[in-house]
C-alpha cells in the first residue's frame, strides 16, 4: 500500500506521456455481478448516439480515469498540494505555462475571470463580485464579439462584471476604457465573429488586456490542447468530461502562471472565495490527470478511422431505405468527429424528426440522437463498441415503418 507522499511523489516523477495509469494499480475485481443500481433507482441507461452534452452526462470515463479515482479515494492527501503537483503535469502535457483543474468548464470561466480582476489581492478575493468595494476597486467590463454571446457567460458575470459588445476592429479599439478588465472569445463561434482568434489576441496584447478562450467543446483534435495557448490567449477552458473523458464534473483552466496563481486563490479551499463551493476533490484531479495522459497518447488516426468506420455502418443502412438521403460530415469547430446527417422525402416518409428521436429513445434498447430541424443528426463516437450496428438497424427500422 502506497503512502500519500510516494503517490505525490510519483505524480511528479512520472514521464509526461503514459501517466498515472502506469503508476497506479487496477482494482481488484468486484466479486459477483453487483448491484443494477440504476435499475433500483428507475433509472433507464440508454446508448449515446448524440454526443457528449451534459445533460446526457457527457463521455464515459476513460479505464486510466476510474483506475486513477479508485486507488486516490482510498487514501488521505494534502489537497493544496495536490492541486501543484497535478498542475504541474497537466500544464507538461499541454504546454502551457501553468494549468489547474477546476469544477467544470464553467468553473474555469468564473475563475479565470476571477484571476483577471482580483489577482493575488486577498482583499479583492474577498470582495468578488463586489467590485467597487472600498477594500479594493476592480475593472468592471469584459469585452466579447456580439456574436460570440453565449448560453455559459453567466459563469463570466458572476464575478460582476458587465459584457460590452463590439462587431469590429473598431468597435472593439474604440470600447477599451479604463473599466476594462478582459476579453472574452467563445471558440466555437470563431467563425461567426468579424474578429479571428488571431487577430483577437493581437488586439489584448496590443492593449494590454488578458483574453480568455472559451474551447470547452473543442477537443479532439488533440492539438487544440496546447493550440490557443500558443496562439497567445492569456487563459483557455476546456472541460474534462467531453472527448477527453475525464470525470464530467472536472475542466482544465491553462494560461499564464500568474494568472493560475490567482485563479487558484480564488478556488476551493480557500474560504470566502468566489470559487469556494466549486469544489474538486482528490479523486477528479487525479481522475482528470489520468484521462489527458491516455487522450494525449492514444492513437488518435486510429481512433479517427474507428468513427468513420461507424458513421459509414450508419449511412449504409439508412441509405437502403427509398426517399432517405445521408451524408457524413465533421463539425468544424466543437465535436469535430465524424457524424451522420439523415433526411428524407417527407412525400415518401410522413414521420417528423422529432417523432423519430421519441421513438427511439421509447424503444428497447432506448438509443438517443438528435433533430435538427428537419433533419437527424448522429454521433458517433460516445458509442460502445458494437453499438453503431444497433443504431443503424434500429434507425433504419423506424424509417421503414416497422419499429
Amino acid at each position: 500500500m502506497w503512502s500519500r507522499r510516494r503517490f505525490i511523489e510519483s505524480v511528479a516523477a512520472l514521464p509526461i506521456v503514459g501517466g498515472i495509469a502506469a503508476a497506479v494499480p487496477a482494482p481488484a475485481a468486484a466479486a459477483g455481478k453487483g448491484r443494477d443500481l440504476f435499475k433500483e433507482l428507475g433509472v433507464r441507461p440508454f446508448i449515446n448516439a448524440a454526443g457528449t452534452y451534459t445533460a446526457m452526462t457527457a463521455s464515459l470515463m476513460a479505464p486510466e480515469a476510474m483506475d486513477a479515482i479508485n486507488y486516490a479515494s482510498k487514501h488521505f492527501v494534502m489537497l493544496d498540494e495536490l492541486h501543484d503537483r497535478v498542475g504541474e503535469r497537466i500544464a507538461a502535457l499541454v504546454r502551457a505555462e501553468a494549468a489547474m483543474v477546476t469544477s467544470g468548464a464553467a468553473s474555469a470561466l468564473t475563475l479565470g475571470t476571477a484571476a483577471v480582476l482580483t489577482g493575488t489581492d486577498r482583499k479583492k478575493i474577498d470582495a468578488l463580485p463586489n467590485l467597487s468595494d472600498p477594500a479594493g476597486m476592480m475593472k468592471s467590463e469584459v469585452i466579447i464579439q456580439k456574436a460570440h454571446r453565449f448560453g455559459y457567460e453567466r459563469a463570466v458575470r458572476n464575478c460582476g462584471v458587465r459584457l460590452v459588445e463590439v462587431e469590429t476592429r473598431a468597435d472593439l479599439e474604440g470600447a477599451i476604457t479604463d473599466r476594462t478588465a478582459m476579453m472574452l472569445f467563445y471558440n466555437n463561434n470563431n467563425k461567426e465573429g468579424q474578429i479571428k482568434d488571431e487577430e483577437f489576441v493581437a488586439l489584448g496584447r496590443k492593449h494590454a488586456i488578458p483574453t480568455l478562450n472559451d474551447a470547452a467543446a473543442d477537443v479532439p483534435p488533440v492539438e487544440n490542447l496546447w493550440k490557443y495557448t500558443a496562439m497567445g490567449f492569456d487563459l483557455v477552458a476546456f472541460s474534462g468530461g467531453k472527448g477527453i473523458r475525464g470525470p464530467q464534473s472536472a475542466g482544465l483552466l491553462l494560461g499564464r502562471k500568474p494568472l493560475i496563481v490567482a485563479a487558484r486563490q480564488n478556488a476551493s479551499p480557500n474560504g470566502n472565495a468566489i470559487g469556494r463551493g466549486m469544489k474538486v476533490n482528490k479523486e477528479e484531479l487525479v481522475g482528470m490527470l489520468a484521462a489527458l495522459q491516455a487522450f494525449v497518447e492514444k492513437d488518435h488516426a486510429r481512433e479517427g478511422r474507428e468513427f468513420e468506420r461507424r458513421a459509414q455502418e450508419i449511412k449504409k443502412s439508412v441509405d437502403a431505405v427509398p426517399g432517405v438521403t445521408s451524408e457524413i460530415f465533421v463539425p468544424e469547430v466543437a465535436n469535430h468527429v465524424p457524424h451522420v446527417r439523415v433526411s428524407w422525402n417527407r412525400s415518401t416518409i410522413t414521420l417528423d424528426p422529432a417523432a423519430v428521436v421519441r421513438t427511439l429513445q421509447a424503444g428497447e434498447p432506448s438509443i438517443v440522437i438528435r433533430s435538427e430541424g428537419e433533419v437527424l443528426v448522429i454521433g458517433v463516437w460516445m458509442m460502445q463498441p458494437g453499438e453503431d450496428r444497433i443504431v443503424a438497424r434500429r434507425l433504419r427500422q423506424v424509417l421503414e415503418g416497422k419499429a
